[in-house]
């Protein structure tokens, strides 16, 4: 695997950030998040003026074996059929990007069609036509798991070479709840049932299905019980390239907006390999997948916001961007007690 760097924020910093939030014309505190956020981003920064530049959201898309054996309400040629919808600009996250002023990346991770190369607006890192059935086998190789991290890892070192320093991740494939769900009780060992949700619209009957496929792909594992071994076993390839795409950006010091379940089960997993990522991430709502509430919990992490979305695709990050953008704000456009000449009131 690809090493990466990455290291907390310096910590010598803080106290000067605190004072900064502390002697803004406010009492101390009362913008509550907006100061935690602050705060966060000053450090992952290192300066008193943090600034959020040309944010980018990058879906990655890929189709999974497992879909076979019925665990999604949808089929799976709508990965595809997404894609299209993405570039002619119709789906959720297209009026979001263009709302917030984010560029759209869409990345080919693993989708089971042949995409047009000439088609513009996909970056082609096509690892497989699909993930193989993990009921069967094994979702992918090493080495495939690998190429996943670093293709992930490449896209966003061209964000960064563009002047981004906050990304927005986002995925599209038929079926990732279903790996999300296993690398959730995995990485948490929440018992599986408390994971396992209606995806993208199953109702009681199909998510017992959905359940019991899963249960069954859990008891035929073989595999070492490392992260990596998990990851690779029941992942999907773009979630695979979300992972190494996090850890890239962690290593470049840029600020992660994480979006639902199956974002948050990606940067689990790679906090599972570099648990510093976690500094830079900042979560961007609770999504309405059953298991999102209790593996945030379990992370010990708060969502910006609760909007009962399950969309994906990066819309809930992309949301909970003007929350960031305002916590950057107050740092650079309040005035301070001394200057404005104002008794200091808590």
């Amino acid at each position: 695997m690809k090493a990466f760097t990455i290291v907390k924020p310096n910590e010598e910093i803080k106290e000067a950030l605190l004072d900064k939030i502390n002697n803004l014309t406010k009492p101390k505190g009362s913008l509550g998040v907006l100061e935690e956020l602050a705060l966060q981003i000053g450090m992952i920064q290192q300066t008193l003026s943090p600034t959020l530049a040309h944010p980018q959201n990058i879906i990655f898309a890929a189709d999974h074996g497992i879909v076979d054996e019925g665990v999604s309400f949808s089929p799976k040629e709508v990965t595809w059929q997404q894609l299209s919808n993405f570039l002619h600009g119709g789906a959720g996250v297209n009026f979001l990007c263009r709302q917030h002023g984010f560029t759209l990346k869409i990345v080919d991770a693993g989708v089971d069609f042949d995409l047009p190369l000439h088609e513009q607006g996909i970056i082609h890192k096509k690892v497989r036509r699909g993930s193989r059935n993990y009921l069967h086998e094994a979702a992918m190789t090493e080495e495939e798991m690998h190429r996943c991290i670093e293709h992930g890892a490449e896209v966003v070192r061209c964000c960064h070479a563009e002047g981004t320093n906050v990304i927005s991740l986002g995925e599209m494939g038929i079926g990732n709840t279903s790996s999300s769900s296993l690398w959730m009780s995995c990485f948490t060992e929440t018992p599986l049932e408390a994971c396992v949700g209606a995806g993208s619209g199953l109702d009681n009957a199909g998510v017992r299905h959905k359940y019991n496929v899963l249960k069954q792909a859990l008891n035929n594992y073989r595999g070492d019980g490392s992260t990596l071994d998990h990851i690779r076993y029941f992942g999907g390839l773009e979630m695979v390239m979300a992972i190494g795409a996090m850890l890239q950006a962690a290593e470049l010091k840029m600020v992660i907006l994480v979006d639902g379940f199956i974002m948050t089960n990606c940067i689990l997993a790679a906090s599972k390999l570099y648990p510093e990522v976690l500094s830079y991430a900042i979560f961007g709502h609770q999504g309405d997948e059953i298991g999102h509430k209790l593996i945030l919990d379990s992370m010990n992490v708060k969502p910006l916001l609760n909007l009962g979305l399950r969309l994906g695709e990066g819309t809930g990050a992309i949301c909970a961007y003007p929350i960031v953008d305002s916590a950057v704000r107050m740092l650079n456009e309040m005035d301070n007690f001394a200057h404005a000449a104002i008794t200091k009131y808590f």
